[in-house]
């Protein structure tokens, strides 16, 4: 490896790329206290290492080395280089040793983000499911709306994300969108609700009902709006959210309606509404040409594998 070392000197500013090869061979020879003993240590013969340093100090434009007959000594600028060098090849070992964590998946972050379905129902089994596999890969997960989780990965804020498909106008322009699974929009009404204890209703049904809504200009709110439109049916929104958890809970308390997520919804609590059929399709999102961390890559790979 080359990296670029500054080094002052009287009158003189060096800037050279130098190859760390040839600063551990210094560093071995101020260690070992000569040459001969130094080459020793790195398998080399005496004439190689000295090579070495001779090439390191036209690197600098500077001797390194006083030779004499009862052996070697650093210069001045050979203490420098050293003292510098030791922190770099160390800072480069660090870096190399925590490189190959990450490629083992001993090491790493995943950061994905997705929408309140997929931060409630999706990940936390997928991700539950890799740390089991790979404990020390940590997770950095937001929970928005899949307009700016899309907007997140853009950026490179994020890495994944879990999103409705078609929810951005550019959406395949700058993403790579990998299909995950269908999700099913249903109705869940509080306990109490007229139509509580009903199974299956018409869309008619709905009309001038309240509703406890997503937050308006959110992708599954959009898909609501517009299924309710088609079939001719206004419903009163009563208050916006955007947790599912929160949803359900002003549901039993407000005594009104929601869609919500098939994902989320309690057993035995959906109501089926005749002509009114809720789909989205979620998928998994990174950002085109950026190349995803092995941790991010592997999980991206076992979640698509999942479903």
């Amino acid at each position: 490896m080359r990296i670029t070392v500054y080094l002052h000197g009287k009158q003189q500013y060096f800037a050279r790329d130098v190859d760390l090869t040839l600063v551990r061979s210094l560093l071995a020879v101020a260690e070992a206290g000569a040459i001969g003993e130094a080459a020793d240590i790195l398998g080399l013969s005496q004439p190689a290492l000295s090579r070495r340093i001779k090439l390191l100090e036209e690197e600098f434009q500077a001797e390194l080395l006083e030779r004499s007959g009862r052996g070697i000594a650093l210069t001045e600028m050979g203490r420098l280089v050293v003292e510098e060098g030791r922190t770099l090849v160390e800072r480069f070992d660090r870096l190399k040793e925590d490189v190959q964590r990450r490629a083992r998946l001993e090491a790493g972050v995943v950061r994905v983000g997705g929408g309140a379905t997929a931060v409630s129902y999706v990940l936390p089994r997928a991700i539950g499911k890799f740390r089991r596999a790979y404990p020390d890969v940590r997770f950095d997960v937001r929970e928005a709306g899949s307009r700016d989780v899309e907007e997140a990965v853009r950026q490179e804020a994020l890495e994944l994300g879990l999103v409705t498909m078609g929810a951005g106008s550019q959406h395949n322009a700058d993403l790579v969108v990998r299909p995950l699974l269908t999700d099913h929009i249903v109705l869940v009404a509080g306990r109490g609700h007229p139509l509580a204890d009903k199974q299956r209703i018409s869309a008619a049904q709905l009309e001038g009902l309240s509703l406890v809504g997503f937050e308006a200009g959110t992708a599954i709110r959009d898909l609501i709006d517009a299924a309710l439109r088609q079939a001719g049916v206004t419903m009163e929104v009563v208050m916006e959210l955007r947790s599912i958890a929160a949803i359900l809970k002003m549901v039993e308390t407000t005594g009104s309606l929601a869609f919500i997520s098939r994902l989320g919804a309690p057993p035995g609590r959906t109501i089926e509404v005749r002509n009114l059929k809720v789909r989205r399709r979620l998928a998994l999102v990174s950002k085109k040409g950026r190349p995803l961390s092995p941790a991010a890559s592997t999980f991206a790979e076992a979640i698509l594998d999942e479903h």
